[in-house]
């Protein structure tokens, strides 16, 4: 414990009267209401009401509404804030709810899979024909290893030998893949147990690996690989925006270039 703190607690301790040793009779729950007595609201200050309740009423019961809740408030409180303030301050409040569990990311554990909104064009070279290509992000939970390479589709045959590519970059098999439930890989989506495409079920089988798609419209679920997805967008599409490219060996060698740098 710091010098200075020390010396605050025998600060409290002289402004109280309290000195070594402590009385016998004097417990840890006395000592803390001595020592840390309660601030007095200022003069004229509204008393707050108690929200946790108000929240916990209302999903108790669907027939309690903010009014009552309000109305039983100001009869305890006759100098309480007005209806409007009170609902003001209660959605202020229930706002905060929205809990985040931190995830926790083993080195090897987990390969964040999923394709960036962007798409680079290709040029035909004998034809001058664009064709636009797709994006491909993985990314490792842990490091935040990225990985990214261009594919003319995203359909399964692209979504199985992206998937092998990062596999082989990285150098190894993460005990789980983070895909979203993309057509291509999941061919019955789902809240809890969607249903894979067979063809990925046995890449994942012949890999050692266990395919966990995110819930559909949870984007938390596979947070590591939008921030990833973000940074490709941003440091590799948007780089390469001007540039012409004519096969897409040559856009992949590009982003290459980038992505290790």
């Amino acid at each position: 414990m710091g010098k200075g703190t020390v010396q605050r607690f025998l600060q409290r301790a002289a402004a109280v009267g309290l000195g070594w040793p402590l009385p016998d009779s004097l417990d840890d729950t006395q000592l803390e209401k001595l020592l840390f007595p309660p601030v007095p609201a200022p003069a004229g200050t509204r008393p707050p009401p108690d929200f946790t309740k108000v929240h916990q009423e209302l999903k108790s019961n669907r027939s309690v509404t903010l009014q009552l809740l309000w109305e039983e408030y100001k009869e305890s409180q006759p100098d309480g804030v007005n209806y409007s303030r009170f609902c003001d301050q209660y959605r202020d409040w229930a706002r905060h709810l929205d809990m985040v569990l931190r995830q926790d990311h083993r080195a090897g554990e987990k390969m964040f899979v999923d394709h960036a909104g962007d798409t680079i064009d290709i040029i035909n070279p004998a034809t001058g024909e664009i064709r636009v290509a797709y994006i491909f992000v993985a990314v490792l939970g842990a490091s935040n290893y990225t990985y990214a390479e261009a594919t003319w589709t995203r359909d399964l045959t692209d979504w199985i030998g992206s998937r092998t590519r990062a596999l082989q970059h990285f150098q190894g098999v993460t005990k789980l893949v983070v895909p979203d439930q993309w057509r291509a890989g999941v061919s019955r989506p789902g809240y809890w147990e969607p249903e894979l495409n067979r063809t990925y079920q046995d890449w994942a089988t012949h890999n050692g690996a266990a395919i966990v798609p995110a819930r559909p419209r949870h984007a938390r679920d596979k947070a590591k690989v939008e921030q990833g997805v973000l940074l490709t967008q941003r440091w590799v599409v948007a780089v390469l925006r001007k540039r012409e490219f004519f096969s897409l060996s040559q856009l992949n060698e590009a982003i290459r270039e980038l992505v290790a740098s």
